[in-house]
């Protein structure tokens, strides 16, 4: 499955923005979705994850209460919508497909090229 990831941009602080990560070649219901981030100078994290029928949804505790990640299966795509984003918040996220619903990038086989997101005043 090839997985192309969108919506980043440059949002100020306590702003908005939804990403959506897009599947083509196989049907995205057949994989766990993870999204991961990694800022500048810093190895790349676990942020959200979503199984296969979106039944059940993770999250790292620094994104909490203020992320949420969704899926259209029928659309092959999966979303990821952040709120009162911060300036750490800045970073390349990356949307990831695989058969185990994990907080491990390895565990996940098939990855979007990235989105940037940079929170700035």
């Amino acid at each position: 499955v090839q997985l192309q990831a969108s919506g980043g941009g440059l949002v100020q602080p306590g702003g908005s923005l939804r990403l959506s990560c897009a599947a083509s070649g196989r049907t995205i219901s057949n994989y766990a979705v993870g999204w991961f981030r990694q800022a500048p100078g810093k190895e790349r994290e676990f942020v959200a994850r979503i199984s296969r029928d979106g039944d059940m949804m993770h999250y790292a505790d620094f994104v909490k209460g203020r992320f949420i990640t969704s899926r259209d299966n029928a659309k092959n795509t999966v979303d990821l919508q952040m709120t009162s984003l911060k300036p750490e918040d800045t970073a390349i996220y990356y949307c990831a497909a695989g058969r185990t619903l994990s907080i491990y990038s390895y565990e996940y086989d098939y990855w979007g090229q990235g989105t940037l997101v940079t929170v700035s005043s």
